[in-house]
C-alpha cells in the first residue's frame, strides 16, 4: 500500500478532535486521509454541488383537467353555490 502524505493523514483520535478544521480543509479542495493505527481507512473529500434538475415545461399538462361533472361544483346544491358566489369576502362590520 502506498504511503499516505503525513500532512493530510490523521488518525481517528486526532481527526475526532479536529473534525471541524478537517471538514473545512476538505471543503476547500483537499483530500484528507483518515487512518486507524497508521493504516489508511477512509478519505474525506469535497463533494460536487448538486446540479439542479432541468424543468420540463408542460410535464403536468392534463393532470388537472376536469369535466364539469367532476368539478367541486357538483358537490354543492344550486342554492349553496349561489350563496358562495354572492357573499362578500369581507366580514360584516361590528
Amino acid at each position: 500500500m502506498a504511503e499516505a502524505d503525513p500532512q493530510k493523514t490523521f488518525n481517528v483520535h486526532e481527526a475526532k478532535t479536529q473534525l471541524s478544521r478537517l471538514i473545512e480543509r476538505a471543503h476547500a479542495g483537499e483530500e484528507i486521509v483518515l487512518a486507524k493505527a497508521g493504516v489508511p481507512y477512509a478519505k474525506l473529500v469535497p463533494i460536487d454541488p448538486p446540479v439542479p434538475a432541468r424543468r420540463t415545461p408542460g410535464r403536468f399538462k392534463g393532470l388537472m383537467d376536469m369535466s364539469p361533472e367532476e368539478s367541486l361544483a357538483s358537490c354543492f346544491t344550486d342554492e349553496e353555490l349561489e350563496e358562495l358566489e354572492n357573499r362578500s369576502i369581507f366580514p360584516p362590520a361590528p
